[in-house]
C-alpha cells in the first residue's frame, strides 16, 4: 500500500518506521527536505521516501495526519488534493494545563473532517504516546493485545485502518462515528496526564476484555 505521511515528528516517525517495515511504501510529504524532524526519521528508517506534499498525497492510498494540531489547517492546505483519500488523524487538541484545546465543544477530529470535507477522515493512533507506537508488545498476557480505539464515518475507511491496525498487533475498537472522537481526545489526556504527569511513564496501554 502507498501510505503518506503529513508531518514526521515522534508519533509520525514511529508509525511510518512500523509501516515501512510492513513492507509498505511510505512517503513523507515534506515542503523541506532537510529539516530536523524529516532528517531524524530518515536517519532511523532510511527506507522512507521523501515527497513534496501534492506528490506524496497523489500517489497514496491513506495518508496520515500527525502534526501538532495546531499546525493541521496550513499543512492540509498545502497537501493538495485530499478528495476521496482515507486521512487518518493522528492528532489531538490538547489546551493549557492538559485541557481539551476545543473546550470539548467539537472534536479534533471533526475539526479535521470540516477542513477536508472530501477526505475520509478517520481518527486513530491518538490514545497513547509515541513510546507505544514503535514498541506495542505487551508480553505475558495470552493473546490479549494492546486496543487501538478508532472512530470515523465511513465504515469502508475504518476497515482498512483496523487491517493496518491487525498488523501491527493492534486489537482494532471500532467507537462509533466521528464525534466520538472527543472521547478517545480525552482518552488521550488521561493517558497524558498518567504517564507524564503522574510519573507512570510510558509502557502502559488500555486493553478490552469481552466475555
Amino acid at each position: 500500500m502507498n501510505i503518506a505521511f503529513i508531518g514526521i515528528g515522534q508519533v509520525g516517525s514511529a508509525l511510518a518506521g512500523r509501516l515501512v517495515a510492513l513492507g509498505h511504501t511510505v512517503t513523507i510529504a515534506a515542503r523541506d527536505r532537510h529539516s530536523k524532524s524529516v532528517q531524524a526519521a530518515l536517519a532511523k528508517y532510511p527506507q522512507l521516501q521523501i515527497a513534496d506534499p501534492p506528490e506524496a498525497i497523489a500517489s497514496a492510498e491513506v495518508v496520515f495526519l500527525a502534526t501538532p494540531f495546531a499546525a493541521n489547517q496550513t499543512a492540509l492546505a498545502e497537501a493538495g488534493n485530499l478528495s476521496g483519500k482515507i486521512l487518518v488523524d493522528c492528532t489531538n487538541p490538547v489546551g493549557s494545563n492538559l485541557t481539551h484545546g476545543l473546550k470539548s465543544e467539537q472534536s479534533g477530529g471533526e475539526f479535521v473532517q470540516n477542513l477536508v470535507p472530501d477526505a475520509k477522515v478517520v481518527k486513530a493512533f491518538t490514545i497513547y504516546g509515541f513510546e507505544n507506537f514503535e514498541n506495542n508488545t505487551y508480553p505475558g498476557y495470552g493473546n490479549l493485545k494492546p486496543a487501538m480505539l478508532i472512530a470515523g464515518n465511513d465504515a469502508a475507511a475504518k476497515q482498512v485502518i483496523a487491517n493496518l491496525c491487525i498488523a501491527m498487533d493492534w486489537e482494532p475498537v471500532d467507537t462509533g462515528n466521528l464525534a466520538t472522537s472527543l472521547h478517545l481526545e480525552h482518552m488521550t489526556l488521561l493517558w497524558i496526564k498518567m504517564a507524564r504527569v503522574q510519573g507512570l511513564g510510558a509502557g502502559f496501554v488500555w486493553a478490552r476484555l469481552q466475555k
